[in-house]
């Protein structure tokens, strides 16, 4: 079974796990509006690492005599996953530069940023590709193995453990370490500005007055292996599907084709009686709420508890199947079902049960969901040992 061994969360609401997942029980937002950042014009609100504490912990990981050579500089990004990767190794015996372990990469837009000349020129020029990006990481572990790149719009994080999960049941690799990354520039917030989708305020998935989402920027890892007999209050990657309805550049499915048929194969043979809950994409845009609510209402899903944790983190990209993974994972192992932030009045049109306040469960299984541009869509159902 492939079964979770060690995870961390880097993000504006801490370096670990559990400085994340406490304050998401506390109801706190990492989301903050930003003026003038980037050189941007509008302003725009976002959940950003803090850089001084990245600083801080990428540096502890080296050597004093690596400090100051000009060619060991890493980017933000590469910063953010080392570290990620680092605290979750600290909880294991797993030696990362083992042959038997494969990392992967799940990001959207990696160092982007270096399409601006000015900032390029610091850096060599391949450095704004993916796949150097993951040689980077994987070899600052000393693994040589050659890394995995997954590039899938929203739903790469949940690509890249499903491709994990599948290297594993091949018996290809012992072990894999998944790490999903995503920083913040002025090309993906004007990006995302010029489509007129981000929020004025901190986004409010699936309530009535959704008028748009928030940008994130974290870095999560999950390390994987397969147990043959998982032990009691772990948690198993069960199953999972990816499905495309191709139906539009950047707009979702109006009949949730998609996320529909995903639901319909990670859940073969499992009732909905069986699940704790379901963490949502809920990017708290018009459209991409109310697709969801569509599928998990064809899917005979509408009963169970619905949460989103775009209001906690904003929508992290391709960090988020990654994260909120591991949010919805250690929910499952407290049994608690997390509230959704911003909710508070339905907003779309099939009756679904989206999670207002924190409460208690005893069910063993719970599912996330994504979706991204091109129509793609993704969901994994984890299971409680």
């Amino acid at each position: 079974m492939t079964t979770i061994v060690s995870d961390n969360i880097l993000s504006a609401l801490g370096m670990t796990t559990l400085e994340n997942f406490s304050k998401v029980k506390q109801g706190i937002s990492g989301l903050t509006r930003y003026e003038g950042l980037f050189g941007l014009p509008e302003p725009f609100v976002a959940s950003v690492i803090d850089g001084i504490l990245l600083e801080n912990a990428f540096y502890k990981l080296l050597p004093p005599p690596e400090w100051f050579r000009l060619d060991n500089r890493y980017t933000k990004l590469e910063k953010a996953a080392i570290v990620s990767v680092a605290n979750a190794l600290e909880n294991t015996c797993i030696d990362a530069s083992d042959p038997g372990v494969l990392f992967i990469l799940s990001t959207t837009k990696g160092n982007i940023f270096l399409l601006d000349a000015e900032e390029a020129k610091e850096y060599e020029k391949e450095r704004i590709y993916l796949w150097r990006s993951a040689e980077i990481i994987a070899g600052f572990f000393g693994n040589n193995n050659t890394p995995r790149v997954v590039s899938n719009a929203c739903i790469s994080g949940a690509t890249a453990l499903l491709t994990a999960k599948r290297a594993l049941d091949a018996e290809l690799y012992d072990c894999v370490i998944v790490v999903g990354v995503d920083t913040l520039s002025r090309f993906i917030i004007s990006g995302f500005q010029s489509f007129k989708a981000l929020s004025a305020e901190i986004c409010k998935p699936f309530d009535a007055g959704r008028n748009g989402l928030n940008i994130g920027e974290a870095a999560a890892t999950i390390i994987m292996t397969n147990e043959p007999r998982p032990r009691d209050g772990e948690i198993v990657l069960s199953a999972g599907a990816i499905r495309n309805d191709a139906n539009h550049i950047s707009g979702p499915s109006r009949t949730g084709e998609g996320a529909f048929l995903a639901l319909q194969k990670t859940l073969e043979g499992i009732s909905a009686d069986e699940l704790a809950f379901i963490n949502a994409h809920g990017t708290a845009s018009i459209y991409n709420d109310e697709m969801e609510a569509v599928a998990l209402t064809r899917a005979g899903l509408n009963q169970v508890p619905v949460n989103s944790l775009k209001g906690y983190f904003g929508h992290t990209l391709g960090c988020a199947g990654v994260l909120e993974s591991i949010i919805a994972t250690h929910a499952l192992r407290e049994g608690v079902v997390l509230k959704t932030y911003g909710f508070e009045t339905s907003g779309v049109t099939h009756p679904i049960r989206v999670a207002d306040k924190c409460t208690g469960t005893t069910r063993k299984r719970c599912v996330n969901m994504l979706s991204g541009f091109g129509g793609c869509n993704a969901s994994i159902l984890y299971s409680l040992s």
